[in-house]
Order: C-alpha cells, then sequence, then structure tokens
C-alpha cells in the first residue's frame, strides 16, 4: 500500500515540473533542481523505511499490530522499488545520450 503523502508529493513536484507558472510560488525560479528533487524523494524513502523499523522494534516489544508492521514493511518495499525503477531509467537515459552522434 502506498502512502498516499509521497505519492501527492511526487504528482506535485511533476505537474510543478511540467507547469512551472502554476506552482505555489510562480516564476521559473522558483522551480527545484533535479538533484533537489531526487534528494527530497531518497529523504522520504529514508524516512518510509525508518518507521518500517520503528514499527519492527515495536513489534518485538509488543506495543505493535502485525497487521501495520506489513503494511509499514510493503511502503517501504514499495518506495524502494520506485527509486530502483526511476535509476534504472535515468542510467538508462544516459547511456542514450552517450549514444548519440555528436
Amino acid at each position: 500500500m502506498a502512502n498516499p503523502t509521497i505519492a501527492a508529493s511526487a504528482y506535485s513536484a511533476a505537474a510543478n515540473l511540467l507547469n512551472p507558472a502554476d506552482s505555489a510560488e510562480g516564476g521559473a525560479g522558483s522551480d527545484p533542481a533535479f538533484g533537489q528533487l531526487v534528494q527530497s524523494a531518497i529523504e522520504e524513502v529514508k524516512k518510509t523505511g525508518q518507521a518500517s523499523e520503528a514499527q519492527t522494534l515495536d513489534l518485538v516489544q509488543g506495543k505493535a499490530n502485525v497487521v501495520d508492521l506489513v503494511t509499514a514493511v510493503s511502503e517501504t518495499e514499495l518506495a524502494m522499488e520506485t527509486v530502483v525503477s526511476v535509476r534504472d531509467r535515468v542510467i538508462s537515459a544516459y547511456e542514450e545520450i552517450m549514444r548519440m552522434p555528436i
């Protein structure tokens, strides 16, 4: 199950890339750089992983429900798969650009 907050922020970031004039601050100067977008996505995945680890520790201590743990682990797995997929696409695009004749 995907975290709605992560999905909403990803869709918002993608929409801002496509329509910079529609962003909250407006103007092209407010667009985040690609590196910043990647860094924020990695931070979200890191937070999701930390939440999953906290759920695991809570379950071991008897404070959490198994369903909550499975949900947290699934969200982390989905986030990691998304990051790996994006990484593979970026590498593929880079390799294709490198093959282009100048």
